[in-house]
């Protein structure tokens, strides 16, 4: 301890100890072989705390010292808001001059976009249509007449998209607005599976029953390579046609696929009427003659491959086989076109009898015994496949015959009846 004496009135002060702590090794007696690290000097009233503890028994370790953080404080919206009458004037009058201000630049902004010529649809070039095949550029800019010299923001996206999507051949559009006075327009077509007879117009018909009109090159395009179908009308409910369309998808999927067997297959098919949903017909064209097959609604593909494993017989015991009815598991009915024709003369002197809607597919009613079944013939050599220009020929071929016997059966006014199994 020390003390230091004034230089003017020769008072005293005593100076404080600094406080000091023995080390752990100190406090036991052990011996210490290297001098204790320095250590920070401890918080104001650690020592008196220390003293205490020591009395007390308590641990003497100082816990570490951590300051307390306050509350986090609080936005009050309503201190904000002055108090005074005046004070809330003043602030609800700031507020209405910076919406007022912030409507007067968005009106101004506005305008100028509207009246600026650089953001107006000028001619049908500012306008881009892409996806279209069978669908003309024309036919589909018809739907935008009202927007050329129009801006460009005031193009009714969704209306115009609406628009395109009612044309029979957009089965969907998209419309969009490319900065500054360009319209992009994408479409995707409908694909055909079939041609469809409409009294003595031939068109085009997707797997949903949607009626299309006929391209001017369908004809000799390899793509149209399906048969004619029948039994759809103009007249008839979307669902109706849809429901005829998945019996007819149903039966080319199990007579086709990717062999040469199964193209074949598909080939021969002239005509599929859907009509009945009960009894698929179709116009088989094998070995130079036409002769309709009632198919029913099940097992197709062995129906198929049955009369033509057997027409070769039939035709040479009934050289005037017009039809086969192949719904039956022993037997098979045949129908002849000298009964045919004897149906039709008594159809003429009846006036009253309705008309058939499918001339061409009509056999007679009366037919012959059940033909024996016959042996499968043995399997042929494989012939020499022909060259692709060969078969681009011949597929044109087929379907300008196809197209042909339509137009003409659509054409004939006869007044045969309908076709009736005999079971």
């Amino acid at each position: 301890m020390s003390f230091k004496r004034g230089t003017s009135r020769g008072t005293a002060v005593l100076d404080a100890p600094e406080e000091t702590y023995a080390s752990e090794f100190e406090r036991e007696g052990a011996e210490v072989s290297e001098p204790p690290a320095v250590r920070e000097p401890a918080p104001a009233g650690a020592f008196q705390r220390a003293r205490e503890r020591a009395a007390s028994g308590e641990s003497l370790e100082e816990e570490a010292y951590v300051p307390k953080r306050g509350a986090p404080k609080k936005f009050n919206l309503r201190a904000s808001v002055p108090k005074s009458v005046a004070g809330r004037l003043v602030a609800a009058s700031l507020a209405v001059l910076t919406l007022g201000a912030a409507a007067v630049i968005i009106t101004a902004v506005e305008h100028s976009l509207m009246r600026d010529e650089r953001f107006m649809v000028a001619t049908s070039s500012d306008i881009e249509i892409s996806g279209n095949q069978h669908l003309t550029r024309s036919q589909l800019l018809s739907v935008f007449g009202a927007d050329l010299e129009r801006n460009i923001f005031k193009v009714p996206l969704a209306e115009r998209r609406t628009d395109l999507e009612r044309l029979p051949w957009v089965e969907h559009a998209t419309v969009m607005r490319l900065l500054p006075n360009h319209l992009r327009v994408k479409v995707m077509e409908r694909t055909p599976v079939a041609f469809v007879r409409q009294g003595t117009q031939i068109g085009l018909v997707d797997a949903n029953g949607v009626l299309l009109d006929m391209p001017q090159d369908a004809a000799g395009d390899p793509h149209y390579s399906f048969p004619v179908l029948t039994g759809l009308n103009a007249g008839d409910p979307q669902s109706t046609r849809a429901a005829r369309m998945a019996i007819y998808a149903s039966f080319m999927k199990d007579l086709g696929g990717d062999t040469d067997d199964a193209r074949k297959r598909t080939a021969s098919l002239s005509e599929v009427d859907v009509t009945n949903p009960e009894d698929i017909k179709a116009l088989v064209a094998l070995n130079g003659s036409d002769v309709l097959v009632h198919f029913g609604d099940e097992k197709f593909l062995e129906r198929y491959n049955e009369f033509a494993e057997h027409l070769s017989e039939w035709k040479s015991q009934y050289p005037k086989l017009s039809a086969a009815d192949m719904r039956y598991e022993h037997q098979v009915v045949l129908e002849m076109q000298g009964a045919a024709q004897s149906n039709a003369a008594a159809a003429t002197a009846n006036p009253a009898a309705p008309a058939a809607t499918t001339p061409a597919m009509a056999p007679a009613t009366a037919a012959a015994k059940p033909a024996p079944v016959a042996a499968k013939p043995a399997a042929k050599a494989p012939a020499k496949e022909p060259p692709a220009k060969a078969k681009a020929e011949a597929a044109k071929r087929l379907m300008a015959q196809k197209l042909a016997r339509a137009r003409a059966a659509a054409k004939a006014h006869t007044t045969t009846h309908p076709a009736k199994a005999n079971q």
